[in-house]
């Protein structure tokens, strides 16, 4: 009998502690505007953040996921993209979607319900939010097989969470990156938690990186709450997989310090004392240290840019909600290039029943009658309806 045995090991990178010490051998070569512009895009990201949430709590908004913690994953890997790159996005990547050219108040049409608002603007390469977690994935392999056909030297980014990675469509992707080569680069924003489920309980693997060893390319993880880790790695990535060196993985060892989404109360399955202690690692604070003890930025440039990200998100909500809604039936007009047949008369038996619905006022004195009788309501509300 003869054994094969696989020894591996996963390399951690942090350059920027939490303190805003940084290790100057490791830091990557930014210019202090570029260093400004990814500051500048973290801090609109969390005002961005912060508003969406007021405005689900006021009804103003569907259910939303915060991203609040997990800037430092998607500005400074965004920043790290070529021109010619594309972006398969998850459903938490705000900030990597206003970094990509998508306006603010498209963002929030979207999560206001209007899917018009993931109509990506002419020469943007990101696909729209996938709420289906994982599945975007395969689409960014697919992407990467097709750039190594089409001999075109581009990349393909595609961001999930510690969750996707126990789902069958990740091993897909995986899989078939490895055996094809794919130029991919994987970005795995570890925020510890998959809803409820800690890590811990999601895998025995020590890292999520090592995963990308069985399919045979590399893995790495680093600190997700520093820019320039997350920068550095994802560059390094992005250049090896442009010179034909196949995929890589990164996983991005954050934190999510608001709920997975605004239909979750966090309080339920996890310590406020964990919170409190990421919130020390907080990657906005945590570069923000570091640029003012540079004298990169000043404590007024802090105040203004703060000022001037509240300022450009509010006007971003009132044009988002200055948007003439959908005409019944109008939807049917976007499923195709082409509408078919089929469409045509789904369109035509739905505008024909609009027609023959009561009206709005006489639906709801149905249903306020049926809940005052208090028998049969039931009944009476599908009636009503």
């Amino acid at each position: 009998m003869k054994k094969v045995l696989a020894k591996f090991q996963t390399e951690y990178i942090q350059i920027l502690d939490e303190n805003g010490k940084i290790d100057e051998k490791l830091k990557p070569k930014l210019g202090n505007a570029d260093l400004k512009k990814i500051y500048d895009m973290m801090v609109l990201t969390r005002a961005f953040d912060d508003k969406a949430l007021k405005l689900q709590r006021q009804g103003r908004l569907g259910t939303y996921a915060p991203m609040k913690g997990q800037e430092a994953c998607q500005i400074a890997s965004g920043f790290a993209l070529g021109k010619e790159d594309w972006v398969f996005p998850a459903f938490r990547e705000n900030g990597l979607h206003m970094m990509m050219g998508i306006p603010a108040e498209n963002l929030y049409r979207y999560w206001l319900g209007d899917e018009r608002g993931m109509q990506i603007p002419e020469n943007v390469k990101t696909f729209p939010v996938s709420i289906t977690v994982g599945a975007h994935m395969i689409h960014a392999v697919g992407a990467g097989m097709a750039f190594n056909i089409k001999k075109e030297k581009k990349v393909a980014l595609t961001y999930f969470g510690d969750g996707a990675t126990s789902e069958g469509d990740f091993h897909e992707a995986m899989n078939f990156a490895g055996a094809f080569n794919a130029p991919v680069v994987f970005i795995c924003q570890n925020n510890q938690w998959a809803i409820s489920v800690p890590v811990k309980e999601q895998t025995k693997s020590k890292t999520l990186a090592q995963k990308a060893i069985a399919y045979g390319f590399e893995g790495v993880q680093v600190d997700g709450n520093d820019v320039f880790a997350v920068y550095l790695a994802t560059k390094n990535a992005i250049d090896k997989a442009r010179r034909g060196g196949g995929p890589t993985m990164i996983e991005c060892f954050t934190y999510r310090l608001a709920d997975h989404t605004t239909s979750d109360d966090a309080k339920k399955y996890r310590k406020e004392s964990e919170v409190k202690g990421w919130e020390k690692k907080d990657p906005i604070t945590r570069f923000e240290k570091y640029l003012l003890k540079k004298k990169v930025i000043s404590e007024k440039y802090v105040k203004e840019i703060r000022e001037r990200s509240v300022k450009e998100i509010e006007e971003a909500v009132v044009k988002s909600e200055e948007t003439k809604l959908y005409a019944p039936g109008e939807i049917f007009e976007f499923m195709y290039a082409e509408k078919t047949k089929q469409l045509e008369e789904q369109q035509k038996q739905m505008l024909e029943e609009l027609k023959s619905a009561p009206a709005k006022e006489e639906r709801e004195k149905k249903v306020s009658g049926a809940m005052e009788k208090g028998m049969g309501v039931v009944g009476e509300l599908e009636e009503a309806k």
